[in-house]
């Protein structure tokens, strides 16, 4: 009997840390742009959908066990890629009390004997953040510290040196220029950055992130570094201008994040893009007041589907709370004090738990073949009550916030016959609703036993079966059900 436990247990460490069939996402081989330019895959071809969690004072704000709590909760809701603010000050100073700048931007003697210092905790994180299959979206300095002179050209060149030989051998690295900030501000910096990374570190993707209601395509649409775009889609509800004279956005669209996508892509080359700010769940509405009301799961949910039906490449999501790492005895901003609602409570909240299941619906189907197909929907709505529909050839999936009536032409994609699905945003559960012929219908959802809630209408080629009729769940393709192996 102990022989075999001891052969099983050596087969379990054979396959790999984690239990089950499953990879880590880069051993499908480093990360590219697909071919036809609008997504991001592997070497190998496997489709890469972004999940993102907004951690950005993960590095700052976490002790040890702490950031391996976060991480192994991102996990475990599906979330592949978690984005950090490596320093929001200069120096930034850790739960530790180390600085990040020990010598100005002099990193020859950052690594000091029998010293826990501010890099090794961050290179702690990252390796967490592997042995978990997750990306560290890594935004190298925040726009403000640039804006107020912090790096100059010249210490850009040194900080991107640093940055690319500490973290170029890392498999689970994409790196971030801005941070919150428009691109022509000091934009000799954020080159020098940049190509900096590139010249240590060319085989790691990069991006740009942007001030709320704008696109990284903006200011960087040619530029050799930028592998993928980005968009702030922001905190703002519809009609909240709060007196901005240089807004770059018409009024009464302000939660319109779909529209980033096409005005991305209007820029030559194409790129692929995602919104990497939306609205934060339990955060006042436009930020600073907090007498406004909170962004809700809902709300989060509507951005998700929005951008990601619209044509993103995966999506980002953030909550209050954790973003800023709340917990009592830490400066707060934004409604909130850490003794109100700390990040780990957070971690319970609805939102953070359903974005698992717009990357599940995705990756339930053909992926590179997926175009936004807003000819589907006759009679469309605005605001709130707009439909947003996408597609493959044989496929069709449409979001619906409201659960108001919707006609749809089945026509668009392939097969005599459809069969149709109805998934809930908010729980993930299926129920079929049957096989209809290829025309125009029109569909009430709220008059199914839905009741009022969002969701999303599934209907594919009926000699397809990427659904079965008896489904109730979409499949799980993360690692986020599978259980780690403690001998790893």
């Amino acid at each position: 009997m102990r022989k075999m436990m001891l052969i099983a247990l050596l087969t379990v460490m054979a396959v790999g840390v984690w239990a089950g069939d499953d990879q880590k996402p880069w051993d499908n081989g480093r990360l590219k742009v697909s071919d036809n330019q609008r997504y991001l895959m592997h070497e190998n071809g496997t489709p890469f959908f972004w999940q993102g969690e907004t951690g950005w004072l993960l590095p700052e704000r976490l002790d040890r066990a702490e950031a391996e709590w976060y991480l192994q909760r991102c996990r475990e809701e599906g979330y592949n890629v978690v984005q950090v603010q490596v320093i929001d000050n200069v120096p930034a100073v850790n739960i530790y009390g180390q600085l990040s700048n020990t010598d100005g931007w002099n990193f020859a003697a950052i690594d000091r004997k029998g010293v826990y210092g501010y890099w090794d905790h961050l290179d702690y994180i990252i390796r967490l953040a592997e042995q978990n299959g997750i990306y560290i979206g890594m935004v190298a300095i925040w726009g403000g510290l640039v804006k107020d002179g912090k790096l100059s050209v010249e210490e850009a060149k040194k900080y991107g040196a640093f940055l690319g030989n500490r973290y170029k051998n890392r498999p689970n690295i994409i790196w971030f220029m801005g941070g919150d900030i428009q691109g022509d501000i000091k934009p000799e910096v954020w080159n020098a950055l940049a190509t900096s990374i590139k010249a240590a570190d060319p085989n790691h993707l990069m991006t740009y992130h942007p001030r709320g209601r704008y696109t990284s395509a903006r200011w960087w649409s040619k530029a050799a570094w930028l592998d993928f775009h980005t968009f702030q889609s922001g905190h703002r509800r519809y009609g909240q201008r709060m007196g901005n004279k240089d807004y770059p956005i018409p009024d009464d669209t302000e939660e319109d994040n779909w529209m980033y996508v096409d005005s991305t892509w209007a820029y030559n080359p194409m790129k692929p893009v995602l919104d990497a700010e939306p609205s934060y769940e339990d955060i006042p509405m436009g930020l600073h007041d907090k007498n406004e009301p909170r962004w809700k799961a809902c709300d989060v949910r509507r951005y998700a589907y929005w951008s990601v039906f619209a044509g993103s490449c995966g999506h980002t999501y953030g909550h209050n709370a954790i973003m800023q790492m709340l917990k009592p005895g830490y400066p707060t901003s934004y409604g909130d004090a850490g003794d109100v609602k700390t990040w780990y409570q957070a971690l319970n909240d609805p939102g953070f738990q359903q974005m698992k299941f717009v990357r599940q619906l995705i990756l339930s189907f053909p992926y590179f073949e997926r175009v936004g197909d807003q000819s589907i929907i006759v009679d469309n709505g605005t605001k709130y009550d707009r439909l947003i529909a996408t597609r493959g050839n044989d496929y069709l999936l449409v979001y619906n916030y409201t659960s108001r009536d919707m006609k749809l032409d089945f026509t668009k994609i392939s097969g005599e016959k459809k069969n149709v699905w109805w998934m809930s945003a908010g729980t993930g559960i299926l129920r079929y609703l049957g096989e209809y012929d290829s025309k125009v219908l029109t569909f009430r959802p709220h008059k199914t036993g839905f009741g009022i809630e969002d969701g999303v209408l599934i209907a594919t080629d009926a000699t397809k079966d990427y659904l079965a009729k008896d489904q109730i769940r979409i499949a799980d393709r993360s690692l986020g059900g599978k259980a780690r192996d403690l001998n790893e």
